[in-house]
């Protein structure tokens, strides 16, 4: 069965934006930061290792408000996989691609998975990320974390109720030290435990 796993970019003090982000400026004030790590998505070394098993996976699904803030990715994230936006509403213009509105975040995995098949899931958003977290329907977390305190924005984890999620580490992988300090990152993959 296809794993369903967040791919998400972050800041030390967890923000995956900075403030004041919107369908003008995505990243809100200073949140481009978080991606000069890609500056290295061809190199052999970890980014690129990252990069490259982001890109072999065979189905996302992302929140509505970040499939619209990163422009609906002109219908096509990857290689012509299929999106599922989880959205509370459908809007009434008809999706682009291979894009599908779900509504139900246990029938935006089911068919996610299906979609998938023997490969994985890459999840991008942190409402779509809490929702499929809180149902029991994510598998792992990839979080590439970025040494670098944004201070404000929007938060990864910030409406997750107040029950403890156990998280197994898979593996950790960080860039090498280099003279430009913008590009180095660490990423962490977790498996989450279910009871």
């Amino acid at each position: 069965m296809a794993l369903i796993r967040l791919y998400m970019t972050m800041s030390l003090d967890g923000y995956v934006t900075g403030p004041q982000d919107g369908p003008d400026n995505p990243m809100g004030i200073g949140g481009f930061r978080l991606f000069d790590w890609l500056d290295q998505r061809n190199d052999p070394g970890p980014s690129g290792q990252v990069y490259a098993e982001a890109l072999a996976t065979r189905a996302v699904i992302s929140g509505r408000r970040t499939y619209e803030h990163a422009g609906r990715w002109q219908g096509d994230h990857h290689d012509g996989v299929p999106i599922f936006v989880l959205t509370r509403a459908v809007p009434d213009d008809p999706p682009p691609g291979s894009v599908r509105y779900v509504t139900d975040v246990h029938e935006c995995a089911a068919q996610a998975r299906a979609a998938a098949g023997d490969g994985d899931v890459m999840v991008h958003g942190a409402g779509a990320a809490q929702a499929l977290l809180r149902a029991g329907q994510l598998d792992e977390l990839e979080l590439h974390v970025v040494p670098v305190l944004l201070g404000q924005g929007r938060k990864l984890f910030d409406h997750l109720p107040a029950e403890h999620i156990e998280l197994e580490a898979v593996r950790r992988l960080t860039t090498p030290r280099t003279e430009d300090l913008t590009r180095h990152v660490m990423h962490m993959r977790y498996r989450i435990r279910r009871p």
